[in-house]
């Protein structure tokens, strides 16, 4: 009898443990990044030396989904160091994840991709596909892709020049998932005061940098909405702003994108979320529940390093048709899952 209560008790704790859920969904991880698939969430984030993917279910047990690398760089290339921000996507039946590197430099940061024609992203048949660049082949990190009206489209954080100072988003057409067709466009520059919180105190960097980066589509309606991280991450200022387009509009002008006056998305003290950002988008599996997914730091002071950590939460959408994503959610604060997990 007395083991009969345990299995209930289990059960039952079981069971909450798929339904409920706290933040952070894995101790650290920067940059993160989540697609659903035939039943399947994919998930990755930076590691900064390999690509890897997470499967699982369900995102609320994250921390317990088998952990894949799918590929490591060989030493001695122009992508051996710092792989920063990957992004894996479903483009013509293949699997891309694109993501920056280096040769151990952040001046040389280009982006990169690699292809898996297999049905499963987590097996072994990956190939790099090699740089993908715009003409004028500038600093670059941060890619994501995105399709609009039957065109594919690149967006990306990058340098106008060739030195540290700025970084602005960039976007350009697609002639497919690994190749650059026409002219980047300048689609925004940090320009207001929660976009210009940058001072790095290091010697060996610029005293001050402005940034733009981490763009990320997010479609409802006929609106395209471009969120995107403004401020150093080093900073606890780190937040989101967001820039909204007509679907039938030209994309590829700056004049068809209006940029929020205010960030969308940013610290909040008194739930102990600090420089919340570099987001991505996912739906819950019966299509009901919209997500956002970003990495925070639990403290003031916490910068760039080991500390941020994934988090998700719901959010909805305003009279207007834009997103509202409040407020960070305390770590302390039980959630429900995505509905309908399986």
């Amino acid at each position: 009898m007395l083991f009969c209560l345990y299995l209930g008790a289990h059960a039952a704790f079981s069971q909450q443990a798929r339904d409920t859920f706290t933040n952070p969904l894995l101790t650290s991880g920067a940059d993160p990044w989540v697609i659903y698939h035939d039943g399947f969430y994919y998930y990755t984030n930076s590691t900064g030396n390999n690509l890897v993917i997470w499967k699982t279910k369900n995102m609320a047990q994250l921390a317990q989904a088998p952990r894949t690398v799918i590929w490591t760089p060989p030493t001695g290339t122009d992508h051996s160091h710092e792989l920063w921000a990957p992004e894996l996507h479903l483009l013509n039946g293949h699997w891309y994840m694109y993501f920056a590197a280096d040769e151990g430099h952040n001046e040389h940061h280009r982006l990169f991709v690699i292809e898996n024609p297999d049905a499963d992203p987590t097996t072994s048949n990956w190939t790099f596909k090699g740089q993908v660049s715009d003409a004028t082949n500038k600093w670059a990190i941060d890619a994501s892709v995105f399709e609009n009206k039957g065109e594919l489209y690149l967006i990306w954080s990058g340098w106008e020049g060739d030195s540290n100072g700025q970084q602005n988003i960039y976007i350009a057409k697609l002639k497919n998932p690994t190749t650059v067709e026409g002219k980047r466009m300048l689609l925004s520059k940090p320009e207001y005061e929660w976009e210009t919180h940058g001072d790095l105190h290091d010697a060996a960097n610029p005293p001050h940098v402005n940034v733009n980066e981490g763009p990320e589509i997010l479609k409802h309606g006929h609106k395209l909405f471009l969120v995107y991280s403004a401020s150093g991450c080093w900073t606890d200022f780190y937040s989101l702003g967001m820039l909204t387009a007509d679907e039938n509009s030209n994309l590829l002008d700056a004049a068809s994108w209006k940029k929020s006056a205010k960030a969308v998305f940013t610290q909040s003290p008194q739930n102990g979320v600090y420089a919340p950002g570099h987001n991505s988008f996912f739906q819950s599996p019966d299509g009901k529940e919209n997500w956002i997914l970003y990495h925070a730091n639990p403290a003031p002071g916490c910068g760039c390093d080991g500390k941020r950590s994934p988090r998700m939460q719901k959010f909805t959408w305003k009279s207007d048709g834009s997103p509202d994503f409040g407020v960070p959610m305390k770590t302390s604060e039980v959630l429900a899952a995505p509905s309908q997990q399986k």
